[in-house]
């Protein structure tokens, strides 16, 4: 998926480097496990009375700082949740309501940023701790080169609840690692993008750190460490940054949707006349 691309300076050739950004409240302004409740919910796969569970753990998560007992409480109820759902309705859901649920949710400057990394010459990388059937689709929308998230198990079809591989803390770190060894990333080169205290793990494997609307614990180990700080607060219509010559067509039926490999936007080359917020605006990505 991801396309190698390089420069070289003198003859020499630059070290390959990789933009690792996490996804909820990072470059969406909402949880991604939680943004299609409404179509599940619509689909059968879920009920009222688990929405509300899931919207209360949510609630815990998003002004808790998201410490690792809330991270894994709100991982338990989405496990709970989707045991015995269907991957194949999962799937179709997700891809066909895509736009909906998440368009209005995607922060102007993460998408800058993403433009300014492949602009720069870098991998992007997802990396997020919700499933990896509904990230996917996510960061192909996006333009991301690479997604790490976590795998649900599945057997005949259907999610047993057990978590195959958990994106969450340290395991990011070393997901992060393991891709850049297949890769050849060079990870001092590289930059990585996190809101939560529990990200510093992911944050402290590259050279080029950043706290995105940090919880206070991050804001603190930021300090310590050094990392940079950013404020990313206008949620914009994603389709906003869609060149308009782009077709955008959405297969439903289960089938890949058409516009996700087409990936469309590519977010054009051109530079968008929206600079980051706070000090996004002098972040050296160029």
């Amino acid at each position: 998926m991801a396309t190698h691309r390089s420069s070289a300076r003198g003859g020499r050739r630059a070290p390959r480097a990789a933009a690792f950004f996490d996804l909820d409240k990072t470059i969406i302004a909402t949880s991604s496990a939680t943004a299609f409740s409404r179509p599940f919910l619509a689909g059968g796969l879920l009920t009222r009375r688990a929405i509300l569970r899931s919207a209360y753990a949510q609630l815990l998560y998003l002004v808790g700082g998201a410490d690792a007992g809330q991270t894994e409480r709100l991982r338990a109820q989405l496990s709970r949740t989707v045991t015995g759902w269907d991957v194949a309705q999962v799937t179709e859901i997700v891809e066909r309501t895509l736009h909906e649920s998440i368009d209005a949710a995607v922060y102007a400057e993460a998408v800058a940023l993403i433009e300014e990394h492949h602009a720069a010459g870098r991998d992007v990388v997802i990396v997020s701790a919700s499933g990896s059937d509904v990230v996917r689709p996510i960061a192909a929308l996006l333009g991301a080169d690479q997604v790490i998230a976590s795998h649900m198990q599945v057997v005949d079809g259907r999610y047993t609840g057990e978590i195959d591989f958990y994106a969450y803390g340290e395991n990011k770190a070393v997901a992060i690692r393991e891709l850049a060894t297949r890769l050849g990333y060079d990870l001092a080169a590289s930059y990585a993008y996190s809101d939560s205290i529990t990200d510093a793990p992911m944050l402290a494997v590259v050279g080029h750190a950043f706290a995105v609307n940090p919880d206070r614990a991050l804001r603190r180990t930021a300090a310590d460490e050094g990392w940079g700080v950013l404020t990313f607060d206008r949620p914009v219509l994603l389709r906003a940054f869609l060149r308009p010559s782009t077709p955008v067509v959405v297969v439903a039926s289960g089938v890949l949707v058409v516009a996700v490999a087409v990936l469309a936007w590519r977010l054009s080359r051109r530079r968008r006349s929206v600079p980051p917020s706070g000090r996004a605006s002098r972040h050296p990505a160029a």
